[in-house]
């Protein structure tokens, strides 16, 4: 007795998206940031078993990685800073070493992004292997083409936090 596959697979695809879309009603209707930050992080799996049932197995795995694991504990982390207490309690470092020290790292990135820019990769990626594999079709837009403008996402991101932060601290 074999079921049919096709039935099955579209049951468990439907099931998935409708927890998407539930999940996802459930973290736009949430009061609790922390709350929220969970229902997203149950949206984002279902996301990637979407993904694994389109035999996009790599972009499953990094959705997991990456927006479920990684940007979600950024996302608390920047929740759980905001809720900052009691005036008294929260210090605030303004000394000059720690400006001195910001601005040296600000513009060592600043550089960094100016010589990426400046140089250019091969077009071919040497440390890449030459058989055709799922993460090579990705890989190669991604660190050949699209190589400036992922890095410089990454730091507005940075930047976004850190800016968060400071509002945080002005408002108390």
């Amino acid at each position: 007795m074999t079921a049919d596959y096709g039935l099955v697979y579209q049951f468990f695809f439907d099931l998935f998206g409708l927890m998407a879309l539930a999940s996802a009603a459930a973290f736009v209707t949430r009061r609790s940031p922390v709350g929220a930050a969970l229902w997203l992080v149950t949206t984002m799996f279902n996301i990637a078993a979407l993904y694994v049932m389109l035999d996009a197995q790599f972009v499953g795995a990094i959705q997991v990685l990456v927006y479920a694991g990684a940007i979600m504990v950024v996302f608390l982390f920047v929740v759980m800073l905001l809720n900052l207490g009691r005036p008294s309690d929260v210090v605030d470092i303004r000394g000059l070493g720690v400006r001195i020290a910001a601005g040296v790292a600000g513009l060592a990135l600043v550089a960094e992004l100016l010589v990426m820019g400046r140089q250019a990769l091969p077009a071919e990626l040497p440390w890449l292997p030459e058989q055709s594999n799922v993460v090579t079709p990705i890989a190669q837009p991604l660190f050949h083409d699209y190589l400036l403008p992922f890095e410089i996402t990454s730091v507005l991101l940075l930047v976004a936090i850190v800016g968060a932060v400071v509002l945080a601290k002005r408002r108390v």
